[in-house]
């Protein structure tokens, strides 16, 4: 198997260490510890809830639980859209991470994520249990958990030189997954070094910028009537050796923006992640893989919100063009499992007021990199949704964007960013509603690859 630079550097660096990693091939599972930390994640909200809160929803009966196990006692809540898209997915990964950081596999990781969501739909509240949210918690839960066990053992196995690197790395990986760091000083080995480490072969890209964004919700334009804002944006790869068959999360890619602007901090957070794939065209020039991936996706900005998860096939695909030149493509496209839609004539329940439905989503793009200073990308996604809960309805999404960077010193580079969001609400009892975000960006981006 071919070693890349990064990995024979990194390889290098590990023997050359004073002190070997503690990430070692523990794989014991502890059932009794996991369920206990399971259980904990239901038994400590909702006693807050209970105690501290005296939330009348937390009352729940016998006969409520009772009534919760008919398939016909199921519905759709009125949370806010926040707490669906964002807060469930979040408590999810918590489930998922109780397992998984007990050595159990993704598949019974995601076994038990999809089990909590049960239980806290059925046995949590008074309130009917909820579509959305065991949908929510359980896709959203399962996507993040998964990642974060995945970079917090990807920071404790770099190699570390003093034991206060050791202890940083430690700090870091528990922001990260608190469940594995509990774990971590639970067995004694939080910031311990111990001999028969497991190789991590991954490899992390990080970019970060921060730059001024300038965007008009409102007449649609930009150039002469937008409004400007601070932002920061982390754009995250992660890939785990160049192998043809891939395997779940062997590689995913993180974006998290957050800005000043009036809709929200958090602006966009999206996940992609590879559950299965392989070479495929073989006979055809450059170097193609078929990948099926799970998304992730939250939006918010001053014309809209969306959220959405959703499962894709993907043909990725490589061409050298010269020397010093290569243009990488994608094709995607697959069924969104439920997507959240702004909707400005509905008011269900106290809260809610954007649709819910399955649907479908198509992203393309292409990336033209040369001389190892100048990359130029173009992009587009689009979406078609059809409403269950809400309005009678159908929705379209379309962004499109375009982007140039250079590296201007070492890991320094300016980007630069304009793109198109457009969300189009079509209602059968009312009118059509159309929303729209240009926008353009200039950030000073600094890279990273360990």
């Amino acid at each position: 198997m071919a070693v890349s630079k990064q990995q024979a550097r990194w390889i290098s660096d590990r023997i050359n260490a004073k002190l070997p990693d503690s990430v070692v091939n523990y794989q014991k599972k502890n059932f009794l510890r996991a369920g206990i930390e399971w259980f904990s994640i239901q038994a400590i909200p909702a006693s807050v809830n209970y105690f501290i809160r005296k939330d009348p929803v937390s009352h729940i009966s016998f006969k409520n639980f009772f009534s919760h196990l008919k398939f016909s006692a199921w519905t759709w809540d009125d949370n806010l859209f926040a707490t669906n898209q964002i807060a469930h997915p979040y408590h999810g990964q918590f489930y998922f991470n109780s397992f998984r950081s007990n050595n159990f596999s993704f598949l019974q990781s995601t076994l038990a994520t999809v089990a909590g969501s049960y239980v806290w739909e059925t046995a949590g509240e008074t309130e009917p249990p909820s579509i959305n949210d065991i949908i929510n918690t359980s896709f959203g839960g399962t996507i993040l958990g998964e990642m974060t066990h995945r970079l917090s053992h990807h920071i404790l196995a770099r190699p570390s030189l003093t034991k206060g690197q050791r202890n940083k790395k430690e700090i870091l990986a528990m922001l990260i997954n608190p469940i594995n760091g509990l774990n971590r000083l639970l067995d004694g080995r939080w910031g311990n070094t111990i001999k028969g480490a497991v190789i991590d072969s991954s490899l992390v890209h990080t970019e970060v910028e921060l730059g001024i964004r300038r965007f008009d919700a409102k007449e649609h334009n930009v150039l002469s009537r937008g409004k400007n804002d601070i932002y920061a944006r982390v754009k995250l790869i992660y890939n785990n050796d160049d192998i043809d068959k891939k395997k779940p999360f062997d590689d995913f890619f993180l974006n998290l923006e957050i800005g000043s602007d009036d809709s929200s901090i958090v602006n966009a957070v999206n996940v992609s992640a590879s559950l299965y794939g392989n070479r495929i065209l073989s006979n055809v020039t450059g170097r193609h893989r078929g990948i099926v991936s799970a998304h992730f996706d939250f939006l918010r900005n001053e014309a809209f919100y969306y959220g959405s998860q959703s499962i894709n096939y993907n043909i990725y695909s490589n061409f050298n063009v010269g020397h010093h030149t290569k243009l990488t493509t994608l094709l995607s496209g697959g069924p969104v499992v439920l997507a959240a839609v702004p909707d400005p004539y509905l008011h269900f329940g106290e809260s809610r007021t954007y649709d819910y439905g399955p649907g479908a989503d198509v992203r393309a793009s292409a990336i033209l990199s040369t001389l190892n200073r100048f990359k130029f990308g173009i992009e587009y996604r689009g979406g078609y949704f059809v409403t269950i809960s809400g309005n009678k309805s159908h929705h379209y999404l379309h962004t499109a964007s375009t982007s140039a960077s250079v590296r201007i010193w070492k890991n320094f580079g300016i980007n630069l960013y304009s793109g198109y969001f457009r969300l189009e609400g079509h209602y059968q009892n009312h009118n059509n509603v159309n929303k729209d975000y240009p926008f353009i960006r200039l950030a000073l981006a600094y890279n990273s690859e360990y």
